[in-house]
């Protein structure tokens, strides 16, 4: 099977891995897409001493099962099933048990197939219109339901100020979530470019100087995108006494906080990974999110090495991977 082997910081092309061979339960999905995030370009910096094929963002054409021949996306923790945290609405992500796909001990989506229980399958629908949803736009179900997780946590947010710190993939993504839930978003990072895209109320640098509050009115709620930990600092002094503050990034490293203004204040500080794929798979159907706009480039599977280093230049949204012989037609 092809596809792409990171070991050691180097992620090279093989045409020499073992298929997939799938547990009771599981399916077999032949990859069409997939995505590169910042937690791929982190595994490939040596976070969590991944050994083996990188990517959990994808689609592709389930080979068995209840979905054979659809194509699919797929919820990336695959919990045991058994226990209480399976069973309930969590659906096995915090499962003590479970391995994630292309990020903990199950081979991911950069290679032409991959395998997940079949209770993780999501199957793509029409739009209303009934045109078939665009396969690079179904990429975006796993980081999208990531920031539709922010609502289950944080719900109400209509009519509030929200600051979301962080232009990137992920930014973008949750700017374009809270803002469709009816909050007033402003966003902050390195590219004012980027507000005209159809997110944010207003846009401002993210660097030492503009990131201290000065008078601004603070926020009702603050989202950490960037993954830096003078960010996270910073944004509790913009954010009102008993306000939000989530994190949605991991630094990769150990962090020195001084959380005195979350006691002071009485901040709220809410800790945010992955989602429910249902409202991100519904919002891509119906285009209520637009990511046309975000896709930079795509590659195919044998450059996936060079994917990921585009992906990790400056200025640079979304890479895909097409994992077939060819880029099919939409």
């Amino acid at each position: 099977m092809r596809g792409a082997w990171l070991e050691h910081g180097e992620l090279v092309f093989r045409d020499d891995l073992p298929e997939p061979e799938p547990k009771r339960g599981e399916v077999r999905i032949a990859v069409q897409y997939a995505g590169v995030c910042a937690t791929d370009l982190a595994l490939a910096s040596g976070y969590m001493n991944f050994t083996g094929i990188p990517g959990h963002e994808f689609v592709g054409r389930a080979l068995e099962g209840q979905y054979e021949g659809q194509l699919v996306v797929g919820e990336i923790n695959a919990g045991c099933g058994k226990c209480p945290d399976c069973l309930g609405a969590n659906a096995g992500r915090h499962c003590q048990a479970r391995d994630v796909l292309g990020i903990l001990e199950r081979p991911g989506a950069f290679a032409e197939q991959l395998r997940l229980p079949a209770r993780n399958l999501l199957p793509l629908q029409a739009s209303p219109s009934g045109k078939p949803l665009d396969p690079r736009h179904a990429v975006f179900a796993e980081p999208l339901a990531a920031a539709f997780q922010i609502l289950d946590q944080v719900p109400n947010v209509a009519g509030s100020r929200c600051l979301v710190a962080g232009d990137g993939r992920l930014g973008l993504l949750i700017a374009k979530v809270l803002q469709h839930a009816g909050a007033k978003v402003d966003l902050a990072g390195h590219h004012p470019e980027r507000v005209p895209i159809g997110i944010g109320d207003r846009s401002f640098l993210l660097d030492g100087t503009r990131i201290r509050n000065s008078g601004e009115p603070l926020y009702d709620m603050a989202v950490e995108a960037t993954g830096k930990d003078h960010v996270l600092q910073a944004l509790f002094t913009w954010v009102r006494p008993r306000g939000t503050v989530v994190l949605k990034t991991t630094t990769g490293r150990s962090t020195s906080l001084d959380l005195t203004p979350v006691v002071v204040d009485e901040l709220n500080l809410v800790g945010s990974r992955c989602g429910r794929f249902e409202p991100a798979l519904r919002a891509l159907q119906t285009g209520a999110i637009e990511v046309e706009s975000m896709i930079h480039e795509t590659y195919p599977l044998n450059d996936a090495p060079e994917a990921l280093r585009r992906a990790a230049e400056p200025g640079v949204l979304k890479i895909l991977i097409h994992c077939l012989d060819h880029e099919p037609s939409n």
